[in-house]
């Protein structure tokens, strides 16, 4: 199987292609044996010592203190905490492919780790309570545009930010958007989008529509049927009162 190399976006992806491989390997019989592989492995594996009740921690621990950035340092490269940890020491398990941040016994971060040395790799989330206080940090932020490569500050996000830009102006629109960016910690990524979607459409520039709108989204599924990570769902848009208002008035001549 990996004889020519197979190609893959990720070392998670080619997992996965082992694991597909693995399962189709077990139907086939080697030579002229009576069963398959999967059948004599289900005959020996009630022969095998059990597995440990406690896993083998592979990764190592490591304690950096976050810098004024709200930034550790591991191994020449920076990664990105909850702004709240500035200047405090915490815990990081530095894996091969990821490194996990720990505030204590609680996990506060995760990142895919950096192969190179002097680069940096932020979460939005984690600065959402300083640019309250900061919008204007946010333009041209290096965490915005690690965002947008992710994939996860989507055009509909754009869309919705140069709305609430052009009806509050820069800072207040801009602050009106991290407040809808903090609904994702308490709500799926999809309804979110959803609500945003709708409040575009209803011309309602504020967090307390987006939230409301993205409530009735999640209201609206039904269990096993949640939207994917990238659909938008539809649902119904909210009545804009300046817009019904407008509609009554007669003509400006």
């Amino acid at each position: 199987h990996l004889v020519p190399v197979p190609q893959a976006g990720t070392l998670a992806e080619l997992n996965a292609l082992i694991d597909t491989w693995d399962l189709e390997d077990e139907q086939r019989r080697i030579a002229d044996r009576t069963r398959t592989i999967g059948e004599f492995f289900a005959i020996e594996r009630p022969l095998l010592a059990p597995l440990p009740q406690e896993a083998f921690e592979t990764g190592r621990l490591l304690t950096p203190r976050a810098d004024r950035y709200a930034q550790v340092t591991v191994r020449m490269n920076r990664y990105s905490v909850p702004m709240r940890l500035i200047g405090h020491q915490v815990r990081v398990l530095l894996h091969a492919s990821e490194l996990v941040v720990f505030d204590g016994r609680t996990e506060v971060a995760r990142h895919e780790r950096l192969a190179g040395r002097g680069g940096s790799r932020l979460e939005l989330d984690h600065y959402l309570e300083g640019l309250l206080r900061k919008p204007g940090a946010l333009p041209g932020a290096t965490v915005l545009e690690q965002a947008r490569a992710a994939g996860r500050f989507t055009p509909v996000h754009e869309a919705w930010w140069a709305a609430a830009r052009t009806a509050h102006g820069d800072a207040a629109g801009t602050r009106a958007l991290v407040e809808v960016l903090l609904l994702h910690r308490r709500m799926s990524h999809a309804h979110v989008i959803a609500g945003i979607a709708a409040a575009l459409r209803a011309g309602a520039m504020t967090a307390d529509v987006v939230a409301m709108e993205a409530r009735k989204a999640a209201d609206a599924d039904t269990p096993g049927t949640a939207p994917q990570h990238d659909e938008i769902p539809q649902p119904s848009p909210v009545t804009s009162l300046t817009g019904r208002r407008l509609a009554a008035l007669p003509a400006d001549t």
